[in-house]
């Protein structure tokens, strides 16, 4: 399945070249990243879809008479003697179907992700934005001055992560005037609008915080990453 596109390339320059140009007053280094969704959630379909089985069991049992004859109808049996074993094995292939069916209809991502309870979804962006700083942003700048701005669209979430020396004099509440600029853009569909606005008022905090000094080297890619 392709990936969907976000935004354009004239979009990827726009948020770069505000990555630069925020960059000019500080010495932090700002790292954006936008990605389609940051986990496959298999593990909360393979629950919904096991809890879809074990329920199909329970309605199976308080039902027998109506699955059995459902099965006799499309069968075209009559008045079959049903063994024990052929009761088991139908609640078994009931089960499975139930099990079967649910996963199949997760493979929508959009139903797939509405079932991910919200909670989840928030953890699972923040570990990855946590990850992907990791990898990309922390402790790869001289001072330690590195922060990403991750934005995950499926869940429809966006984290900041800072480096320690950001993260020492500036609290994570301080963020929160780029968190509400950024959402307010994409409530309006515009992605790479949501992405600049947080880069400007990142920007500005660093540079209060953090003025660039005359020998600072750009030490991190101004480009927006999609993953």
């Amino acid at each position: 399945m392709a990936r969907p596109v976000y935004i354009s390339e004239a979009d990827h320059v726009r948020v770069s070249d505000a990555v630069a140009q925020a960059e000019l007053s500080t010495s932090g280094e700002i790292v954006t990243i936008l990605t389609d969704r940051s986990d496959g959630y298999v593990d909360v379909a393979l629950c919904w879809a096991a809890a879809a089985a074990f329920l199909g069991l329970i309605a199976f049992a308080l039902n027998a008479d109506f699955y059995l004859a459902f099965y006799e109808w499309i069968t075209g049996a009559w008045m079959a003697e049903h063994t024990p074993a052929e009761v088991i094995w139908l609640a078994a292939l009931f089960g499975a179907v139930q099990f079967a069916g649910l996963m199949i209809v997760q493979q929508w991502t959009p139903f797939r992700m509405l079932l991910v309870p919200g909670i989840v979804k928030t953890k699972r962006v923040h570990g990855r934005a946590v990850s992907c700083f990791k990898v990309g942003a922390e402790r790869r700048t001289h001072g330690r001055t590195g922060i990403l701005i991750y934005l995950s669209m499926q869940e429809h979430r966006a984290e900041i992560v800072a480096d320690e020396a950001i993260a020492g004099k500036v609290s994570d509440e301080v963020w929160g005037d780029a968190m509400v600029n950024m959402l307010g853009e994409l409530k309006e569909g515009r992605i790479a609008d949501a992405m600049i606005a947080a880069v400007d008022s990142v920007g500005t905090v660093l540079a209060e915080h953090f003025p660039r000094a005359e020998d600072d080297q750009n030490e991190l890619p101004d480009r927006l990453i999609e993953l």
